[in-house]
């Protein structure tokens, strides 16, 4: 009898839960400003995004996409560096690192080829991209919704 009671208790629990979500979807989604809001955050990130120079990543579920984009990132970043523009070099690594199927073995490249100044400009740098790959992701997900 006590097993039963639970039973229909959690169930119950759960009914409202559910109904509480779609109540507060459907409220947060019919609020006059969510839309202004929603795209002002969009813009808000890609002007960021934009400011901070970095590329924007390819579709990471196409893999022409992404393997252009990593030749692409790779050899601007080989410039820039030859160049003497260590910071933006160092970004385009860091993206090429992002896109790559296999970071580990291209950090134990660049850690030979590069200098350790460099390098460690490029390890500094790796948190960050992969926060842009979170977000991105997220905002895929955002524009599918």
């Amino acid at each position: 009898m006590g097993g039963k009671t639970s039973a229909i208790a959690a169930g119950v629990c759960g009914a409202l839960f559910i109904g509480y979500c779609i109540y507060f979807d459907r409220k947060r989604r019919s609020d006059p400003n969510f839309k202004k809001r929603l795209l002002e955050r969009r813009r808000k990130q890609r002007t960021v995004q934009e400011k901070s120079g970095l590329a924007k990543l390819p579709d990471l579920k196409d893999a022409e996409a992404v393997q252009k984009f990593f030749l692409e990132e790779i050899q601007l970043g080989e410039e820039l560096l030859a160049q003497g523009d260590y910071a933006k070099g160092v970004d385009h690594l860091t993206n090429a690192i992002a896109v790559c199927g296999q970071p580990q073995q291209l950090l134990q490249v660049l850690q030979q080829t590069l200098p350790a100044p460099v390098f460690q400009m490029l390890l500094t740098k790796l948190p960050t991209i992969s926060q842009r790959i979170v977000s991105a992701q997220s905002l895929a997900e955002d524009d599918i919704e």
